[in-house]
């Protein structure tokens, strides 16, 4: 049980630590000496739970990434971001995380990662997260 300022909730929310990016797979981009190319991947069923309330958020995840030496393998991808169904996360800090682990992973030349989450209350939320190698 979960208890702060404003609500006591039975539901179980698992602390962000439970994230292991040891599921994400590298995979060699086998034409990096050739061209460049922009990836874009959307997991439209991404869920976790309001880290105060415990109750379900959902969303669209976007990842656009120009890889550098790796692309990362898709159903490696979708097992990580699975993990996160019973994590209590505001929206904001789940696109920086989701962006630290895949950028710490396989090292693109750039990465962006989109939140578009579904409305709740009546107000929706879209947060964006940018990484640029240096």
């Amino acid at each position: 049980m979960v208890e702060n300022k404003n609500y006591t909730t039975p539901f179980t929310i698992d602390d962000p630590e439970v994230i292991k990016t040891d599921l994400l797979e590298p995979i060699e981009y086998a034409y990096k000496s050739k061209r460049s190319i922009d990836i874009r991947i959307r997991q439209p069923e991404y869920t976790s739970v309001c880290p105060m309330t415990g109750l379900p958020d959902n969303g669209c995840i976007i990842i656009e990434y120009r890889p550098d030496q790796y692309i990362v393998e898709l159903k490696s991808l979708k097992y990580y971001l699975l993990q996160y169904r019973n994590v209590g996360m505001f929206y904001e800090h789940v696109v920086n995380k989701i962006l630290d682990d895949l950028a710490g992973v396989i090292k693109p030349l750039s990465m962006k990662v989109t939140g578009e989450f579904t409305p709740r209350g009546g107000i929706s939320s879209v947060a964006t997260a940018v990484y640029e190698k240096e």
